[in-house]
């Protein structure tokens, strides 16, 4: 059986705070001599996602 898919939506600001604290998260790894394999992909992941703007109505 096949994983579900999620979709999350960003603002400018949240892409860039999850990457900021990714990165931060990879250099405490590394600080400590851990395997950062799984936080490297979702840096990747999240750099290469495509950027789709959408409208959005507050109630």
């Amino acid at each position: 059986m096949r994983n579900p898919k999620y979709h999350i939506y960003l603002t400018h600001d949240e892409r860039r705070t999850v990457i900021n604290s990714l990165i931060d998260l990879r250099n405490d790894l590394i600080s400590r001599g851990k395997y950062t394999d799984i936080i490297d992909e979702l840096i990747i992941k999240l750099t290469k996602a495509k950027v789709k703007k959408i409208k959005v109505e507050e109630v």
